[in-house]
């Protein structure tokens, strides 16, 4: 798969986290160094007192380890992150994360080990600055660009001591969807099973959504329907409404009307509001007649249209002559008491 790589998100102005100057680094970054040194690594978040934006000091204070060899490297981050487990609260980690992550981010190989901090970060529910979407996705294109499989990179993760998992893949697919990736995003959402990490309502969720917001509305289809046939995934309501309404938008109603008619088939709940913006989009066809269908539809599920849809469902069927399909609607509406 030809990948295409991005320009606005790879300008380092837009990808560079907010730092604070602290007042001694050399101090901060001695003291970081002792602690690696002695093996003291709980006491890292103690040294890195966090100010009240949470900003990152600058220069990283984990600067010193480029001094030492790849393999030493990732086994000190391993046990600092090892260590960090046992502490708490785990809010107070969240400096000690975001330093590894950006220091990890600027080395020339970040992957697998900004994986494995991301990891950890997350099972400590700390959630990464939004510039480290930028900068993951900036190391995975690159990574893939020298031929790397989605598979290799994933499965490095075991090579260091760590294995995939969703909170690690669906935040890659959340960043490479932010940047536009979104066939690097999609390739990746299928091999994840490969990897022993099986997609769930998230990982689904980031890239239809994604690919409605671009117009994409075929590979939304298409996901949409493995998710639901091959995953047994039942798709929220929100990521129902913007697939309906991105095929709103693309003026393939009918393509819509099959989709709502394909997951109740599957036992999927289709709510209301997915249902207006589909009669929404027959009366905006001019597919007066199917527009009837789906509200009729949607009064079996005891479901009214809003008043102003029900009055032009109406209006529109007696402007195109269909007389007695709009008395039946009508009918219906009045059973309904509405």
């Amino acid at each position: 798969m030809v990948i295409k790589l991005y320009r606005s998100s790879l300008c380092s102005h837009q990808i560079m986290p907010k730092f604070t100057s602290f007042r001694s680094v050399s101090s901060l970054e001695h003291s970081i160094k002792t602690a690696v040194e002695t093996k003291a690594y709980t006491q890292i978040p103690e040294l890195l007192i966090p100010t009240k934006n949470q900003s990152l000091p600058n220069p990283n204070p984990f600067t010193f380890l480029s001094a030492y060899p790849l393999s030493q490297t990732t086994e000190i981050i391993d046990e600092i992150l090892q260590s960090f487990i046992t502490i708490r609260p785990h809010s107070c980690l969240k400096l000690s994360y975001s330093c590894l992550l950006y220091y990890t981010f600027q080395t020339p190989n970040p992957l697998p080990i900004a994986l494995s901090i991301l990891q950890r970060s997350f099972r400590s529910g700390c959630q990464p600055e939004p510039q480290f979407r930028l900068l993951l996705a900036s190391a995975w294109v690159r990574k893939r660009r020298k031929l790397y499989t989605v598979l290799n990179i994933l499965r490095e993760l075991e090579s260091i001591g760590y294995y995939p998992d969703c909170s690690v893949c669906n935040y890659v697919l959340f960043s490479l969807c932010c940047v536009d990736q979104l066939g690097e995003a999609v390739h990746v959402l299928k091999c994840m099973s490969g990897a022993g990490c099986v997609p769930d309502l998230e990982s689904y969720g980031n890239v239809i959504g994604s690919l409605c917001k671009a117009g994409k509305t075929g590979h939304a289809v298409e996901l949409m329907k493995e998710m639901v046939v091959k995953s047994g995934l039942i798709p929220r309501q929100g990521t129902l409404v913007k697939l309906i309404a991105a095929l709103r938008g693309n003026r393939e109603i009918r393509v819509a009307v099959e989709m709502i008619e394909f997951l109740e088939k599957e036992g999927c709940v289709v709510g209301f509001e997915c249902y207006e913006v589909l009669v929404e989009g027959c009366l905006e066809s001019k597919d007066y007649v199917l527009a009837a269908k789906m509200v009729m539809r949607m009064t079996d599920k005891r479901f009214i249209p809003y008043i102003k849809v029900r009055q032009k469902v109406v209006d529109r069927l007696i402007d195109a002559g269909a007389w007695k399909i709009a008395c039946a609607v009508r009918q219906r509406f009045a059973e309904l008491n509405s």
